[in-house]
């Protein structure tokens, strides 16, 4: 199971994200990407196995995920103030990976039906999407 989280900016979400994940999913090997060294080493740091920074590990991994989680603006080119490039967006948009993208509004797209949740709520209904994802896998 190839499970991929990216995240930038300060990497709080994907620092959070690795934790919930390690928590409920200990044996689960996690590769975390950063779009700037500051988010890799905040996911290092919380638990991921791996790490890695920039777009061509993001274009990379992608290539190969079985999950990709992260914020919305993943899929969105010149997210995340301009750290998501438009190789990494179309990497991510086109991987076959299935995708649990949390709806965080810096990235000037708005979903529209979305609850206005807490990113710990965000991240507790993404471990029970990452969980139904594991037991139909097996």
């Amino acid at each position: 199971m190839r499970i991929v989280i990216i995240d930038g900016q300060g990497g709080s979400l994907g620092k959070s994200m690795v934790e919930a994940i390690k928590k409920q999913f200990p044996h689960v090997h996690l590769l975390a990407i950063g779009t700037n060294s500051l988010a890799a080493s905040a996911m290092l740091r919380s638990g991921a196995d791996a790490i890695a920074t920039g777009e061509n590990p993001v274009v990379v991994a992608s290539r190969n995920a079985d999950l990709i989680i992260g914020p919305l603006g993943i899929i969105t080119a010149d997210a995340l103030h301009g750290e998501i490039t438009p190789a990494m967006a179309i990497a991510v948009a086109q991987s076959q990976a299935h995708k649990i993208l949390l709806p965080i509004s810096k990235c000037n797209v708005s979903i529209v039906g979305r609850q206005d949740l807490s990113l710990g709520e965000m991240i507790e209904l993404a471990i029970k999407e990452i969980a139904t994802f594991l037991d139909n896998q097996g």
